[in-house]
């Protein structure tokens, strides 16, 4: 006999899964209290890696239902969604994602869908790379220095190392970290100074 499941996931705890829980409920799911996992943790932790989502795979059998929102509850990007969707898919286990209108992800129409978001997902992050470069290569061109600011630099390492500063004195000294310091100190050292 098939049992359903739903997996309610927020990201801070300052936010409740009780919007998701009544959304699950007002599309005609009535899901048992025990067999709902909710679970505070990032949106960027990846399905695999989360205790209750592990929980929920351990407690799950084939012929069961898993009930989500929206997709971003099952994954970081559309990629672990996928990946989710397709482990699920591999123990028997159908997705209905209420977002999507309600569609089993491990149906034919649920693929395809998937392989939709799949694919515009990858085109979203092949341009976000393509204006990354080009806004760098602008830049560059403009002459401008790119990368984190330099707050200090041997030269003022050396003058704190000849007054007799040691390497804690000479980070307070110039305010930045001492692992910034030891790092100008070997540099130093190794170019023979």
């Amino acid at each position: 006999m098939s049992r359903t499941f739903s997996y309610c996931r927020v990201s801070t705890v300052d936010q409740t899964t009780e919007n998701q829980i009544q959304e699950i409920q007002g599309a005609g799911f009535a899901i048992e209290p025990n067999r709902v996992i909710e679970e505070t943790v990032s949106g960027s932790v990846p399905a695999s890696e989360r205790k209750g989502f592990i929980k929920l795979l351990e407690r799950m059998e084939s012929g069961d239902v898993l009930v989500v929102t929206k997709l971003d509850r099952l994954g970081r990007n559309a990629m672990d969604v996928r990946s989710t969707v397709e482990l699920l898919s591999s123990k028997g286990i159908r997705v209905h994602c209420l977002a999507l209108g309600g569609v089993d992800l491990t149906s034919p129409a649920g693929k395809m869908t998937m392989s939709v978001i799949a694919a515009v997902a990858e085109f979203e992050r092949d341009l976000l790379i393509e204006r990354t470069q080009a806004g760098l290569s602008r830049a560059r061109a403009e002459g401008k220095t790119l990368g984190r600011p330099v707050k200090t630099n041997s030269i003022d390492v050396k003058i704190l190392k000849d007054q007799g500063y040691s390497q804690a004195q000479v980070a307070d000294q110039l305010g930045v970290s001492i692992s910034t310091i030891k790092r100008l100190w070997k540099a130093k050292e190794g170019a023979g100074a």
